[in-house]
């Protein structure tokens, strides 16, 4: 009997540590791990390399800047050259669910290069009612943005399929919604994935530091503090314990975030938490210009440190890279405030964990497994996923912990014309990646057909 594919000479990162196996795939799943090497249809040499488990970017932004049916191209193309096997997209549909979800979800089918799923942000009490549905139409887990409300509440939307025009709208987030969205989810047995600061004291600060002239990512830091993720995480704490919510916080990336969410969770709170690479690797302190404006912002390098720490310790569960598919010129203004937040990420996320985490001995590759693939896959429902082992989706990614590469927007093919990481020498990358036991990239380069990607079975 011939097998799809076999991978020679693998060391494999399973649940059990790494194991020195040939893996056997056939139909789509990690059949067997075996010193044979059985008859098949494709081989492939990994000697030098490790498998690991595909990522899960637990958080990425596209179809906001393009409409999903361009964005799923370009953003998956990064993706699977980046390692990442499923993207978890944060749809803002900015209307009814029931109206708008179906035209969504039928652009997306046929122009992913790997899985997918989404989760769905719920602006106002209208959305909230519509959960049911989306959980119904396979989409499990949802979003709600805590920073949104006076005068920082505009957020752009995802465009609608076939459009390019920028969809944007002013939010208020008030406390009934909230209510009501922690009362759903867990009702429906599903996160609420949290954005968490506090809109009133980012408003003050932003007046007063324009009053004040001031300008930079120092600037940006000081306006939206540490103090505002902390008052954000307590408030929708206290209602999460009232209904059993459980409460996903994205990224999370300074020491107090963290020591309040622990604050919290010995409350009992049922809590999980992200961060993500900026988090690990950019400070205000170091960084200049406005490329890395992001939110909550960048750190210091001492909240860098906290942030490696707690995820070695398991403190932190996941990590996204919170990827904005947007280009340069709408990113930089003349100053802080008019330059947009967010940037791509989707492509660096893994080179910069094998390069500044596992190379330097800040966590391994059992933790980075855990962080970037296994955790998401059972705190997210996502089905035969997240771990190399019988009988799971061989989504594998074969790396080569001593290969250094410089950073280069253009290597990726995504929708952004840059990347904060540009220049950056990095050891540590991805090689190949298999999604479903199909190659999408072998030796650094696209060799997957689109449509590949498939919407990913969720389980409550």
């Amino acid at each position: 009997m011939t097998v799809d594919c076999v991978i020679v000479d693998a060391k494999a990162i399973t649940p059990k540590g790494m194991l020195e196996r040939n893996i056997v795939i056939d139909d789509g799943k990690i059949s067997d791990f075996t010193t044979d090497v059985p008859s098949c249809d494709k081989k492939i040499n990994a000697k030098g390399l490790v498998a690991i488990p595909g990522l899960i970017d637990t958080h990425v932004h596209y179809g906001v800047y393009s409409p999903i049916e361009e964005a799923a191209k370009t953003e998956s193309r990064a993706a699977a050259l980046g390692g990442v096997t499923t993207m978890m997209r944060m749809l803002r549909l900015g209307r009814s669910y029931k109206k708008y979800l179906q035209a969504q979800l039928v652009a997306s089918r046929s122009n992913h290069y790997v899985d997918y799923t989404l989760h769905a942000t719920i602006f106002d009490e209208k959305q909230a009612d519509e959960m049911q549905y989306c959980a119904e139409s396979g989409i499990t887990s949802f979003k709600i943005y805590m920073n949104l409300g006076g005068e920082v509440g505009h957020v752009y939307m995802d465009m609608d399929p076939g459009s390019t025009s920028l969809f944007d709208a002013q939010v208020q987030l008030e406390n009934a919604t909230l209510q009501k969205v922690c009362q759903n989810a867990a009702r429906l047995g599903c996160p609420v994935l949290v954005h968490a600061e506090d809109y009133q004291m980012c408003e003050c600060g932003i007046k007063k530091a324009k009053q004040d002239n001031k300008d930079g990512l120092a600037a940006w830091s000081q306006s939206r503090p540490p103090d505002s993720e902390a008052k954000s995480i307590k408030n929708v704490c206290e209602i999460a314990r009232q209904y059993g919510t459980t409460i996903y916080f994205v990224h999370i990336g300074s020491a107090v975030a963290l020591d309040t969410i622990e604050q919290e969770r010995k409350k009992g709170t049922k809590i999980f938490v992200e961060t993500c690479p900026h988090y690990l690797t950019l400070s205000y302190e170091k960084q200049s210009g406005y490329l890395a404006k992001v939110m909550p912002p960048i750190r210091t390098k001492s909240d860098n440190e906290k942030i490696w720490a707690a995820m070695a310790s398991g403190a932190i569960d996941t990590i996204g890279t919170d990827h904005v598919a947007n280009r340069l010129k709408l990113k930089v203004g003349t100053d802080v405030w008019s330059s947009l937040a967010g940037f791509p990420g989707i492509g660096t996320s893994l080179p910069i964990l094998l390069s500044e985490g596992v190379n330097q001995n800040k966590i391994n590759l059992q933790q980075l497994a855990h962080l970037t693939s296994g955790n998401a896959a059972k705190i997210f429902g996502l089905k035969n996923k997240g771990s190399l082992q019988l009988g799971f989706d061989a989504d594998i990614v074969l790396i080569d912990l001593k290969k250094e590469q410089q950073v280069r927007s253009d290597f990726f093919g995504a929708f952004s014309d840059y990347v904060v990481y540009e220049g950056w020498k990095l050891k540590g990358w991805p090689i190949t990646t298999l999604v479903r036991g199909i190659p999408v990239t072998e030796d650094m380069q696209l060799v997957g057909k689109l449509g590949h990607g498939k919407l990913v079975d969720r389980s409550r």
